[in-house]
């Protein structure tokens, strides 16, 4: 019982590692949004380096 218990928190622990990484890179492509929009960053950086047409 003690050995199911340990496979069940692993397996757990395995599925939330793989929902915090689809979560970073859906919130990397805009897909989706928290409340800190941490890309936001990102997104500006980008339309700056556009703007300024480096050759």
């Amino acid at each position: 019982m003690e050995v199911l218990g340990k496979i069940l928190g692993s397996i757990r622990i395995f599925f939330a590692g793989i929902w915090l990484v689809m979560r970073i890179v859906l919130e990397y492509f805009g897909i989706i949004s928290d409340g800190n929009d941490r890309t936001t960053g990102i997104k500006d950086l980008r339309e700056e380096y556009k703007k300024t047409n480096y050759r």
